[in-house]
């Protein structure tokens, strides 16, 4: 999995990118009407309901405008929060202010639906061994933060992206000439480069499972699209052999049943892509 040390850099590519977007050569707005002495303070104001996420990531961004800036936290990532909450303060140079404004609100507001989403799968599953994972299903150049969100949330992160982990679904079987030819081709890779992967292998029917399940070293097996029979009758075969994950439009009225066949993991890509944001608001006071 990706290091604490290159997931805190793609944070930070993040911001800079973002700001870079933003501002560009100046916030002529505020440079126009606002000394560049002037001091203010500002309150996050919650006018939505649900978990909060991206707090922290706020501090980052502000620190990067300005480090001169100064964050009271009211209400820490991951809690609950309702309409009137404030969740934090700031406090400093107007001008860094409104120039931090806009990012910390997109990203607040996202990181939060994305939070409050995985924690209603992660209620849904209290009582099973079962955890929710996201996917690559993400905004491109968001994905550090949205995954962050989902962990504010309760669930957990897959893969972060193709170099940190092999995962062979139907087309890589195919292409490579079935599944027990890529499994094959993929250890010869990995021994060759020297590289220490695990590997997750995607089955569409019983067959393909006994298929991976005979080319032994598979970290993981992803069901994808079974229905509930095929499940239960995929992990009893499957047993203590390695890791089991169910995958394939499963929402909200479903994932109970599929935790409830014995699955280890359950990935859902509607955690980052289906999400309505939070609604949000920086106030000057």
């Amino acid at each position: 999995m990706i290091s604490e040390a290159d997931f805190q850099n793609e944070l930070q590519l993040i911001i800079s990118n973002a700001i870079r977007e933003d501002v560009g050569e100046g916030d002529h707005s505020s440079l126009a009407c606002i000394p560049a002495d002037a001091k203010g303070k500002a309150k996050l104001l919650v006018k939505d309901q649900g978990i909060i996420a991206g707090v922290e990531f706020a501090k980052m961004i502000f620190n990067y405008v300005d480090p001169a800036l100064e964050v009271e936290t009211v209400i820490t990532d991951g809690t609950p929060v309702k309409h009137g909450d404030i969740v934090f303060y700031v406090s400093g140079s107007s001008q860094s202010i409104l120039k931090a404004e806009r990012l910390v609100l997109n990203s607040m507001q996202r990181m939060s639906a994305i939070a409050t989403k995985t924690n209603k799968y992660v209620v849904l599953l209290e009582g099973t061994n079962t955890k929710i994972l996201d996917t690559r299903k993400t905004t491109p150049g968001f994905r550090a933060a949205e995954k962050w969100a989902v962990k504010i949330g309760g669930g957990e992160n897959h893969r972060f992206a193709l170099y940190d982990m092999v995962m062979l679904k139907d087309n890589h079987n195919d292409f490579a000439g079935g599944i027990t030819l890529a499994i094959a081709k993929t250890k010869a890779y990995l021994k060759e480069n020297n590289l220490d992967l695990k590997i997750i292998v995607e089955a569409r029917n019983l067959q393909e499972v006994k298929e991976i399940l005979a080319s032994q070293g598979v970290y993981r097996i992803l069901l994808d699209n079974l229905d509930y029979e095929t499940t239960r009758k995929a992990v009893t075969l499957i047993g203590n052999t390695c890791l089991t994950e169910s995958s394939g439009n499963i929402n909200e009225n479903t994932v109970r049943l599929y935790a409830e066949c014995g699955v280890d993991y359950i990935s859902s890509g509607a955690l980052t892509h289906s999400v309505y944001n939070m609604d949000l608001s920086l106030k000057a006071f």
